[in-house]
Protein backbone atom coordinates (compact mmCIF):
# COMPACT_ATOMS: atom_id res chain seq x y z
CA UNK A 1 0.00 0.00 0.00
CA UNK A 2 3.33 2.18 0.69
CA UNK A 3 4.62 1.74 -2.51
CA UNK A 4 0.97 2.36 -4.44
CA UNK A 5 1.09 5.71 -2.29
CA UNK A 6 4.20 6.50 -3.44
CA UNK A 7 3.80 6.04 -7.12
CA UNK A 8 0.43 7.40 -7.53
CA UNK A 9 1.60 11.04 -7.08
CA UNK A 10 4.96 10.53 -9.08
CA UNK A 11 2.78 9.35 -12.07
CA UNK A 12 0.58 12.12 -12.01
CA UNK A 13 3.21 14.76 -11.20
CA UNK A 14 4.71 13.70 -14.75
CA UNK A 15 1.27 13.07 -16.55
CA UNK A 16 0.27 17.31 -15.80
CA UNK A 17 4.30 18.26 -16.15
CA UNK A 18 3.33 18.19 -20.24
CA UNK A 19 -0.05 20.22 -19.79
CA UNK A 20 2.01 22.99 -17.68
CA UNK A 21 4.68 23.66 -20.01
CA UNK A 22 2.09 23.68 -23.14
CA UNK A 23 0.18 26.21 -21.02
CA UNK A 24 3.05 28.47 -20.32
CA UNK A 25 4.08 28.04 -24.32
CA UNK A 26 0.78 29.54 -25.28
CA UNK A 27 0.98 32.40 -22.39
CA UNK A 28 4.01 33.46 -24.25
CA UNK A 29 2.48 33.60 -27.79
CA UNK A 30 -0.65 35.49 -26.57
CA UNK A 31 0.95 38.83 -26.73
CA UNK A 32 1.32 38.73 -30.54
CA UNK A 33 -1.75 40.34 -31.48
CA UNK A 34 -1.17 43.29 -29.36
CA UNK A 35 2.31 43.69 -31.34
CA UNK A 36 0.15 43.27 -34.83
CA UNK A 37 -1.37 46.30 -33.65
CA UNK A 38 1.63 48.64 -33.74
CA UNK A 39 2.58 50.19 -37.10
CA UNK A 40 4.73 48.02 -39.47
CA UNK A 41 7.73 49.17 -39.62
CA UNK A 42 8.82 52.20 -37.82
CA UNK A 43 10.65 55.39 -39.27
CA UNK A 44 13.89 55.84 -39.55
CA UNK A 45 14.95 58.44 -37.55
CA UNK A 46 18.10 59.32 -39.81
CA UNK A 47 15.83 59.37 -43.12
CA UNK A 48 14.74 62.48 -44.06
CA UNK A 49 11.28 63.63 -43.76
CA UNK A 50 8.76 63.19 -46.74
CA UNK A 51 6.84 66.32 -47.88
CA UNK A 52 3.83 66.71 -46.63
CA UNK A 53 1.83 67.94 -49.63
CA UNK A 54 3.16 67.27 -53.56
CA UNK A 55 0.62 69.44 -54.57
CA UNK A 56 2.14 72.75 -53.12
CA UNK A 57 5.55 72.62 -54.77
CA UNK A 58 5.57 75.15 -57.62
CA UNK A 59 2.23 76.94 -56.56
CA UNK A 60 3.41 79.24 -53.96
CA UNK A 61 2.78 82.11 -55.59
CA UNK A 62 0.02 81.42 -58.27
CA UNK A 63 -0.52 85.31 -59.31
CA UNK A 64 3.18 85.39 -60.89
CA UNK A 65 2.82 81.94 -62.97
CA UNK A 66 2.14 82.87 -66.57
CA UNK A 67 2.04 81.36 -69.68
CA UNK A 68 5.14 81.70 -71.72
CA UNK A 69 3.18 83.16 -74.65
CA UNK A 70 1.55 86.52 -72.38
CA UNK A 71 5.35 87.14 -71.34
CA UNK A 72 5.85 90.99 -72.47
CA UNK A 73 9.52 90.73 -73.82
CA UNK A 74 9.29 87.30 -75.50
CA UNK A 75 10.65 86.46 -78.88
CA UNK A 76 8.67 85.61 -81.51
CA UNK A 77 8.29 82.41 -82.95
CA UNK A 78 8.26 83.46 -86.44
CA UNK A 79 11.72 84.95 -87.49
CA UNK A 80 11.40 87.19 -90.70
CA UNK A 81 14.53 89.34 -91.94
CA UNK A 82 14.43 92.97 -91.60
CA UNK A 83 13.30 94.66 -94.72
CA UNK A 84 14.53 97.96 -96.58
CA UNK A 85 12.23 100.12 -94.54
CA UNK A 86 13.01 98.60 -90.95
CA UNK A 87 16.55 99.92 -91.59
CA UNK A 88 15.31 103.24 -92.51
CA UNK A 89 15.29 102.97 -96.23
CA UNK A 90 12.22 104.02 -98.20
CA UNK A 91 11.15 102.90 -101.56
CA UNK A 92 12.45 105.20 -104.16
CA UNK A 93 15.96 104.97 -102.02
CA UNK A 94 15.87 101.05 -102.44
CA UNK A 95 14.88 101.17 -106.32
CA UNK A 96 17.56 104.08 -106.96
CA UNK A 97 20.39 101.25 -105.34
CA UNK A 98 19.04 98.81 -107.39
CA UNK A 99 19.30 100.18 -110.66
CA UNK A 100 22.61 102.11 -110.07
CA UNK A 101 23.49 98.23 -109.04
CA UNK A 102 22.19 97.40 -112.56
CA UNK A 103 24.48 99.98 -114.03
CA UNK A 104 27.49 98.98 -112.54
CA UNK A 105 27.04 95.33 -113.08
CA UNK A 106 26.54 96.03 -116.65
CA UNK A 107 30.24 98.11 -116.80
CA UNK A 108 31.70 95.52 -114.86
CA UNK A 109 30.95 93.22 -117.62
CA UNK A 110 31.48 95.57 -120.44
CA UNK A 111 34.90 96.67 -119.01
CA UNK A 112 35.84 92.69 -118.67
CA UNK A 113 35.31 92.18 -121.82
CA UNK A 114 37.48 94.86 -123.11
CA UNK A 115 40.20 93.39 -121.68
CA UNK A 116 39.83 90.17 -122.79
CA UNK A 117 39.71 91.46 -126.39
CA UNK A 118 42.63 93.78 -125.67
CA UNK A 119 44.83 90.51 -124.58
CA UNK A 120 43.87 88.97 -127.94
CA UNK A 121 44.28 91.96 -129.65
CA UNK A 122 48.18 92.35 -128.08
CA UNK A 123 49.54 89.11 -130.08
CA UNK A 124 48.57 90.44 -133.33
CA UNK A 125 49.69 93.75 -132.71
CA UNK A 126 53.71 92.27 -131.79
CA UNK A 127 53.65 89.82 -134.64
CA UNK A 128 52.69 92.76 -136.81
CA UNK A 129 55.75 94.44 -135.22
CA UNK A 130 58.37 92.03 -135.90
CA UNK A 131 57.01 91.05 -139.64
CA UNK A 132 57.31 94.85 -140.50
CA UNK A 133 61.13 94.33 -140.44
CA UNK A 134 61.15 92.29 -143.97
CA UNK A 135 58.31 93.95 -144.88
CA UNK A 136 60.61 96.62 -147.20
CA UNK A 137 61.92 94.45 -149.63
CA UNK A 138 61.35 95.75 -153.72
CA UNK A 139 58.98 92.57 -154.97
CA UNK A 140 55.39 93.73 -154.10
CA UNK A 141 54.25 90.33 -153.62
CA UNK A 142 56.87 88.80 -150.97
CA UNK A 143 55.28 86.38 -148.14
CA UNK A 144 56.22 88.81 -145.17
CA UNK A 145 54.92 91.79 -146.68
CA UNK A 146 51.32 89.79 -147.07
CA UNK A 147 51.66 88.21 -143.57
CA UNK A 148 52.80 91.94 -142.02
CA UNK A 149 49.16 93.71 -143.81
CA UNK A 150 47.36 90.66 -142.54
CA UNK A 151 48.54 90.60 -138.84
CA UNK A 152 47.95 94.79 -139.04
CA UNK A 153 44.35 94.32 -140.61
CA UNK A 154 43.46 91.09 -137.84
CA UNK A 155 44.83 93.60 -135.21
CA UNK A 156 43.12 96.84 -136.10
CA UNK A 157 39.61 94.54 -136.03
CA UNK A 158 40.35 93.59 -132.38
CA UNK A 159 41.84 96.89 -131.44
CA UNK A 160 38.24 98.50 -132.46
CA UNK A 161 36.08 95.90 -131.02
CA UNK A 162 38.16 96.28 -127.91
CA UNK A 163 37.52 100.03 -127.87
CA UNK A 164 33.98 100.16 -128.82
CA UNK A 165 33.46 97.84 -125.07
CA UNK A 166 35.56 100.29 -123.17
CA UNK A 167 33.53 103.36 -124.77
CA UNK A 168 30.07 101.92 -124.73
CA UNK A 169 30.56 100.78 -121.31
CA UNK A 170 28.01 103.39 -119.24
CA UNK A 171 29.93 105.64 -116.34
CA UNK A 172 28.65 105.46 -112.77
CA UNK A 173 27.73 108.77 -111.49
CA UNK A 174 30.15 110.10 -108.85
CA UNK A 175 33.31 107.43 -109.56
CA UNK A 176 36.73 108.92 -109.74
CA UNK A 177 39.45 107.83 -112.31
CA UNK A 178 42.35 106.94 -109.86
CA UNK A 179 46.06 105.09 -109.91
CA UNK A 180 46.25 102.96 -112.86
CA UNK A 181 43.03 103.44 -114.23
CA UNK A 182 44.08 107.43 -115.02
CA UNK A 183 47.15 106.30 -116.77
CA UNK A 184 45.58 103.36 -118.95
CA UNK A 185 43.05 105.82 -119.88
CA UNK A 186 45.93 108.60 -120.75
CA UNK A 187 47.58 106.16 -122.78
CA UNK A 188 44.43 105.56 -124.52
CA UNK A 189 45.27 109.25 -126.32
CA UNK A 190 48.36 108.23 -127.83
CA UNK A 191 47.71 104.40 -128.94
CA UNK A 192 44.32 105.22 -130.08
CA UNK A 193 44.89 107.57 -132.84
CA UNK A 194 47.85 105.59 -133.55
CA UNK A 195 46.07 102.77 -134.53
CA UNK A 196 44.08 105.17 -136.95
CA UNK A 197 47.37 106.64 -139.00
CA UNK A 198 49.26 103.10 -138.51
CA UNK A 199 46.61 101.51 -141.35
CA UNK A 200 46.33 104.40 -143.26
CA UNK A 201 49.88 105.05 -143.81
CA UNK A 202 50.75 101.64 -143.87
CA UNK A 203 48.27 101.54 -146.72
CA UNK A 204 50.26 104.17 -148.69
CA UNK A 205 53.35 102.71 -148.33
CA UNK A 206 52.09 99.29 -149.61
CA UNK A 207 51.15 101.08 -152.45
CA UNK A 208 54.34 102.82 -153.27
CA UNK A 209 56.22 99.83 -152.66
CA UNK A 210 53.53 98.09 -155.29
CA UNK A 211 54.22 100.88 -157.61
CA UNK A 212 58.40 99.78 -157.14
CA UNK A 213 58.47 102.98 -155.63
CA UNK A 214 61.17 104.09 -152.20
CA UNK A 215 58.23 105.19 -149.77
CA UNK A 216 58.43 108.89 -149.12
CA UNK A 217 56.75 111.74 -147.70
CA UNK A 218 53.91 111.10 -145.10
CA UNK A 219 53.99 107.15 -145.77
CA UNK A 220 57.80 107.02 -144.37
CA UNK A 221 56.43 107.86 -140.87
CA UNK A 222 54.27 104.22 -141.03
CA UNK A 223 57.00 102.70 -139.17
CA UNK A 224 57.60 105.02 -136.03
CA UNK A 225 54.17 105.61 -135.62
CA UNK A 226 53.54 102.24 -135.12
CA UNK A 227 56.34 101.46 -132.97
CA UNK A 228 55.02 104.58 -130.63
CA UNK A 229 51.47 103.14 -130.97
CA UNK A 230 52.31 99.61 -129.65
CA UNK A 231 54.58 100.88 -126.93
CA UNK A 232 51.88 103.30 -125.31
CA UNK A 233 48.86 100.14 -126.32
CA UNK A 234 51.48 97.89 -124.20
CA UNK A 235 51.82 99.96 -121.00
CA UNK A 236 48.33 100.64 -120.92
CA UNK A 237 47.95 96.87 -120.88
CA UNK A 238 50.42 96.07 -118.55
CA UNK A 239 48.75 99.05 -116.34
CA UNK A 240 45.53 97.63 -115.69
CA UNK A 241 46.97 93.90 -115.92
CA UNK A 242 50.01 93.91 -113.12
CA UNK A 243 49.88 95.21 -110.12
CA UNK A 244 52.57 97.68 -109.35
Amino acid sequence: MIRLRTIAPTALCFLVLPFLSLAQTAATATPAPQDAQKPAAAQDPKAPPEPQDKTQVGSQNPQTATPPGDLPNAPSSSKTEPSLEDLGFSASQAQGDAKQQALLDKRTHMLKIHQRLGLIAAVPIAASVITSLGAGGKSTSTTSRDLHAALGGLAGDLYFASAYYAIRAPRVPGTETRGPIRFHKAMAWIHGPGMILTPILGIMAFDQKSKGEKVHGIAAAHGPVAIVTAGAFGAALLSVSVKF
